[in-house]
């Protein structure tokens, strides 16, 4: 008897995988099949957005992300790209987050004023401030590095641990332009666009109506010969008329209208965190300020090179938006009022804890107002 020859599928599968193409043979089944899931998943999304409302689907959707949340692997995130809707339940920052900013300014305002009420000029970086002993952390932070240390400019840097990265901080005084003006600067998109040389795209992408958070696509120009870099992130900023202080926190997150493109390198972790201390009040000129900044810049260059950059990248970029904020004073310069537009206030529990310390010496600014963070 002659041996039963196989289906004609199986032998010409068998004969590609004798001449070398059993990878190819896998490679077009694992199309196919996602393929399949990804209609499958698309026919789904249309028949759910016939049956409900935008409303529906977007609390819907939020259900199903809390659900994935935690799970190995991108399913979330997938889910929303596939749907096309952006979770604000779980991606816009919240009070907190504003909150843990005050409370980094307030701890430098009490190590200011204890140094400066005790006469002393400078102390070693690795001093911690008195409310950070008493705080518990599962992970050991690295002590704040000088980088820079001028008359009204300040900049320190620590390491991140488990990476290769450096976190920055910034504590300034300016005295000849007045916080309001300054924080509408940094935060009118469309002036930025005029003053920053840099910026390829910066445009708003999604508002948030529950917590005033925006969704943000920044491209910005690098050093050549690199790619652009683009930035996908979400800020929220808070003015707390009582306490007299002003905040602006962002981070990176992914948002389904805005896909990674093959002419940018997309930056995954950013963060930045701005809080402003008038001297006085949001319209009298003076105020200290605090920046907290981290990025990863996916550069293939050393960490000293990366720190570089960066070290002599931001103090650039501060007098930059100083002066910017100057031209809008003198030239009167029409920039949107964001505090009066949209004046976002804290919570009571929120406004209890923000308050300041009694401030001395209200119009002095120098060495002596801070000298470690």
């Amino acid at each position: 008897m002659f041996p039963r020859r196989p289906p004609a599928t199986l032998a010409a599968w068998l004969a590609g995988a004798r001449g070398g193409g059993l990878l190819a043979a896998l490679a077009n089944q694992c199309r196919f099949v996602t393929g399949l899931r990804v209609r499958r998943a698309q026919q789904i999304a249309q028949l759910y957005g016939r049956l409900y409302s935008e409303s529906s689907r977007c609390a819907l959707l939020g259900r199903f992300w809390r659900r994935l949340r935690g799970r190995p692997g991108h399913a979330s995130a997938l889910m929303a790209a596939l749907s096309g809707v952006f979770v604000w339940d779980e991606e816009r920052i919240q009070e907190e987050e504003l909150q843990r900013s005050i409370n980094e300014m307030k701890r430098l305002e009490e190590v200011s004023n204890i140094f400066q009420s005790s006469g002393v000029e400078s102390h070693p970086p690795e001093t911690k401030c008195p409310a950070e002993g008493n705080e518990k952390s599962k992970d050991k932070e690295e002590p704040w590095e000088m980088v820079m240390d001028k008359k009204h400019f300040k900049l320190w840097r620590r390491p991140i641990t488990g990476t290769h990265l450096y976190q920055y901080r910034v504590f300034g005084t300016y005295t000849d332009v007045t916080p309001r003006q300054f924080f509408n600067v940094q935060l009118d998109t469309e002036y930025r666009k005029k003053w920053d040389a840099l910026v390829i795209k910066l445009e708003v992408i999604e508002r948030d109506a529950v917590s005033g958070s925006e969704v943000l696509h920044w491209v910005t120009h690098f050093p050549y010969p690199m790619y652009s870099r683009d930035y996908v992130y979400v800020r929220r900023y808070s003015v707390d008329q009582e306490n007299n202080v002003m905040v602006l926190v962002s981070r990176a997150v992914e948002h389904p209208s805005v896909p990674e493109s093959p002419e940018f390198v997309r930056v995954r972790s950013y963060e930045s965190q701005m809080v402003i201390r008038p001297h006085k009040s949001f319209d009298e000129n003076g105020f200290d300020y605090l920046l907290t900044y981290s990025d990863n810049p996916q550069t293939v260059f050393p960490r000293y090179c990366v720190s570089w950059m960066v070290s002599s990248g931001m103090p650039d970029f501060l007098e930059k938006l100083h002066t910017a904020t100057l031209k809008a004073k003198n030239m009167e310069i029409k920039v949107k009022d964001y505090i009066s537009a949209k004046p976002l206030e804290m919570s009571s529990e929120a406004k209890a804890t923000a308050s300041s310390p009694e401030r001395k010496n209200e119009g002095s600014c120098g060495p002596a107002r801070i000298e470690y963070a």
